[in-house]
């Protein structure tokens, strides 16, 4: 077993899919976490053949496909339901892609820990390093020092606010709201994206008869008119849009609704500082245009870990892993803003324009940003 010791903060996808390389790898982590009980939050999430990959070199691959639901398409439709774009024909070799419900994928990596100690309700104040350790003070008064530490704790980063105060999330200009409902009668075999004037509607399947819904608006932040809004004024506001739209929203309760502004993270030019590595949303935040969010995560986790163990020197590492991620998250952080930035257009000219243009784009140019995103390669964790 290999000697180091690795801290991290942060119990969510990108800190325990991390604990997981580490310990497939030989190495000993610790996770705190600040929630103080790890209940089922969140709705659902799609993990593109590249997050597919990275599971597979974890030993977690048919556990993944098993909870999640296989994805076959996904199609960009008008306010009518007529077809902008399609990418049709996933799941071949090397463009496997899923949905799954973020707390089905959170309990699927809980139960894939094996050693490591997951400790609850440990929020951070802040963390401060020196030539020895690295130390966190969190708001239980109590402190813990780290021999090296590994920030995940999300967008809103307590631990990254200690190294860059002047980091703070981007705000991308639209709101959000989420809903999961069971639709045994929906059998949906694609997901799809309706772009319209009054914003995005999103429409995912997911495993055991359920659908993830989503729908963007553009909107100032925290603006507490849409914060007050229930299902009736969905509903209102996306009157115009196909079916099944209504028909999903009408099958969401208030109480199962969930809102919140979206935001990302302007690409840093550092995730490493010394005895510190910064990974996942902490790191490398990005809208969810493109869906990657968590698979960027995922993928941190393997290439961590691919890198420790080529590099006994954990500062090295930590270096050798910001050369290795740095360009590719910037890239797909810049690209799914602008993507989003497009989507979100109200302007009924600007609209139609967009979506002729969409519709005029070869097949080959989305097949090579998709090749882009998913032509990766991870070697198998010793013990995986």
């Amino acid at each position: 077993m290999d000697q180091r010791h690795f801290t991290i903060i942060g119990g969510g996808i990108a800190g325990l899919s991390t604990a997981i390389a580490l310990e497939r790898s030989g190495l000993c982590a610790t996770v705190f976490e600040a929630a103080s009980e790890m209940r089922p939050v969140g709705a659902g999430l799609g993990l593109a053949a590249n997050a597919i990959k990275a599971f597979e070199a974890l030993g977690l691959k048919r556990e993944l496909l098993s909870a999640g639901h296989a994805l076959n398409g996904l199609a960009i439709l008008d306010p009518k339901g007529r077809t902008i774009t399609t990418t049709e024909g996933l799941g071949g070799p090397g463009t496997e892609q899923c949905t799954i419900h973020r707390a089905d994928l959170h309990a699927l990596l809980l139960n894939a820990l094996r050693t490591t100690p997951v400790h609850l309700g440990k929020r951070v104040v802040s963390v401060t390093q020196d030539g020895t350790k690295a130390t966190v003070q969190f708001d239980d008064s109590t402190v813990h020092s780290a021999e090296h530490l590994i920030v995940a704790d999300g967008v809103r980063s307590a631990a990254r606010s200690s190294i860059l105060p002047h980091v703070k999330p981007r705000y991308a200009g639209y709101t959000c709201w989420r809903g999961v409902i069971h639709a045994p009668d929906l059998r949906l075999h694609r997901a799809t994206e309706t772009w319209g004037p009054q914003g995005r509607f999103g429409i995912v399947p997911l495993s055991n008869e359920r659908i993830y819904w989503f729908a963007t608006v553009n909107s100032d932040e925290r603006n507490e008119r849409y914060r007050a809004y229930r299902i009736r004024d969905l509903v209102r506001h996306f009157a115009g849009y196909h079916e099944p739209i209504a028909g999903i929203l009408a099958r969401t309760t208030d109480a199962e609704l969930l809102w919140n502004d979206i935001h990302d993270l302007e690409p840093l030019d550092r995730f490493a500082f010394g005895r510190i590595l910064l990974i996942g949303d902490a790191a490398h935040a990005t809208t969810p245009n493109m869906g990657q969010g968590a698979c960027q995560a995922i993928e941190d986790a393997v290439v961590l870990a691919a890198v420790l163990r080529d590099e006994p020197d954990v500062t090295k590492a930590f270096r050798h892993f910001e050369h290795a991620r740095r360009t590719r998250t910037k890239w797909i952080t810049e690209t799914s803003w602008r993507l989003g930035r497009v989507a979100q257009w109200e302007h009924p000219l600007a609209t139609r324009s967009r979506n002729a243009l969409f519709r005029m784009l070869p097949d080959a140019i989305n097949k090579a940003q998709l090749k882009r995103i998913t032509d990766v390669r991870f070697e198998g964790l010793a013990g995986g």
